[in-house]
């Protein structure tokens, strides 16, 4: 699995493994799952941009893990850990293309828009500037 920095998975043990961000959900907690790894998210506050973010994809298929063994890309539409911070459209396009490419699974962990939390519903509904990205 690939996540990203910053993210917000939850508090079963996947969930916290999948979390890109240690204090204040995984101190104390562990050993976590192997084979989970986490990209950078593009955010310009924090100086990196989508194609930094996407490059770092294609740099773990090449320093860390085959491309064939990725079962899923998890991300979230709209991260809450430490501001609110959308996906940019671009990013998400570029996650789409990437499982496209390697046939990986696409995740939208919907979690700070509070709609049907995943699937059609949300993205149609919620946020449809998503909707031609993920689909």
């Amino acid at each position: 699995m690939i996540a990203f920095t910053g993210g917000f998975h939850g508090r079963t043990l996947m969930g916290m493994a999948l979390t890109g961000k240690v204090a204040p959900y995984k101190i104390g907690f562990g050993p976590f799952p192997s084979d989970i790894y986490h990209a950078p998210f593009p955010n310009a506050l924090h100086g990196v941009s989508v194609e930094d973010s996407l490059r770092a994809i294609e740099h773990l298929f090449k320093a860390d893990i085959e491309a064939a063994r990725v079962a899923a890309i998890i991300f979230e539409p709209v991260q809450g850990e430490g501001g609110f911070n959308p996906a940019p459209v671009s990013f998400v396009q570029g996650l789409r293309k990437i499982c496209d490419t390697h046939g990986v699974l696409l995740i939208a962990d919907e979690v700070q828009t509070g709609f049907a939390r995943t699937g059609k519903l949300l993205v149609l509904r919620r946020i449809p500037w998503m909707a031609s990205a993920i689909l």
